[in-house]
């Protein structure tokens, strides 16, 4: 018994569902409908097998596209779906036996023996300032396809194995004539593999592989900056039909810090100062990151948005050695509130103003002075 159904409607999705929909309707799908609970239901039986292919079909960006556009008259031997679809497909095959040799990898090996390593993974992980300037241990847990215990990964139920596909002998590809070429295609019953599973696992229902949650322990290096690339080499996706597993990176983000900014191994801080000191000079002090409390010296007669740098008090190299420097940029602040003894102070001491005080503004308004005396000429 054949069920002969739209791939859409055997998954019961709509034609716009992307990846997640259909993983999950196939799941559902298949666990109803598997053979195991229906013992001696032809039909369910049928229906599973229809709703394996259907899922094979559309979770490949390439097969789907090629199914929405001539159906499965796509993957037909011979058919094309007319209007060049065949060209498509054919020249395809036609280059990936070509350069599939070569190139060691996707679907050009074909065949019983040809696997496919896993998918890389990426995850993000924010971390501090103080745990970027002195590394920590840190936890992340990911979802991943692991390699189905049960069956080994094979896909087949325990005692049970996979035989070889009657469809292309074995080898992964069929053949067919299509005008003065002869084209080879990767087999539409074993998929390329080579092999079918008759009596598919009942733990991940022939796919070999199973979503499994796992924890991994990272070590984060000091100094490691924005986007930093952390790789777990064979903690991704576990590879199909036995394959190798993909890897894991690790992105790393920095949060923002209440006080500091980096560029690279330098630590940027903005600190505001009296007026006072500004213009007699004297000392602050900043804590670092490094947990040390830095004393800056404030040179007498400072200017707001000058620089001071402290050398070896920025960020560590990252695998490397020594660190960065510790820029303060100083903002003079003006007095909002004053006292009456305060401002007597002061008018005293702008009463004995010369201009040489501050050369900058004396400057400035002998400039605007020699500008009006032109314009009154």
């Amino acid at each position: 018994m054949s069920i002969d159904m739209d791939y859409y409607e055997l998954l019961e999705v709509e034609r716009t569902a992307d990846e997640k929909v259909l993983k999950t309707a196939f799941r559902r799908l298949a666990m109803q409908w598997h053979p195991d609970r229906n013992p001696g239901d032809h039909e369910a039986e049928a229906r599973f097998k229809a709703i394996n292919q259907a899922y094979d079909c559309l979770k490949d960006p390439q097969k789907r596209a090629a199914y929405d556009r001539f159906g499965k008259a796509a993957f037909e031997n011979g058919g094309g779906g007319g209007g060049g679809g065949g060209g498509f497909e054919g020249f395809s095959d036609i280059f990936e036996n070509i350069f599939g040799e070569f190139m060691g990898g996707g679907r050009g090996g074909g065949g019983r023996n040809s696997v496919r390593r896993g998918a890389d993974l990426r995850y993000d992980l924010e971390i501090s300032f103080e745990d970027a300037y002195a590394g920590k241990q840190a936890n992340v847990t990911v979802d991943v396809a692991a390699i189905c215990e049960p069956c080994a990964g094979s896909g087949a139920k325990p005692g049970t194995g996979r035989q070889a596909c009657k469809t292309c002998g074995g080898h992964g590809k069929v053949r067919a004539q299509q005008g003065f070429f002869m084209v080879e295609r990767t087999c539409p019953a074993c998929h390329g593999a080579g092999e079918v599973i008759s009596d598919p696992c009942g733990d991940c229902h022939g796919e070999g592989r199973v979503e499994k949650t796992k924890t991994l322990d990272v070590r984060i290096p000091p100094g490691v900056d924005e986007g930093t690339r952390i790789r777990l080499t064979g903690e991704g996706e576990a590879g199909a039909r036995g394959g190798p597993p993909g890897d894991l990176y690790i992105f790393l983000h920095l949060a923002e810090h209440e006080l500091f900014e980096r560029d690279g191994t330098t630590l940027f801080a903005r600190a505001p100062i009296s007026f006072t000191t500004a213009a007699l000079g004297g000392t602050i002090d900043v804590p670092g990151l490094d947990k040390v409390r830095h004393e800056i010296r404030i040179p007498a007669g400072i200017q707001s948005g000058k620089q001071i740098r402290q050398r070896g008090a920025g960020m560590p190299v990252l695998n490397g050695r020594g660190h960065g420097d510790l820029v303060i940029q100083v903002d003079v602040e003006t007095p909002t509130r004053l006292t009456a003894r305060q401002k007597e102070l002061l008018e005293e001491f702008r009463a004995t103003e010369t201009g040489e005080e501050s050369p900058q503004s004396s400057g400035f308004f002998a400039r605007l002075k020699g500008m009006w005396e032109d314009l009154t000429e």
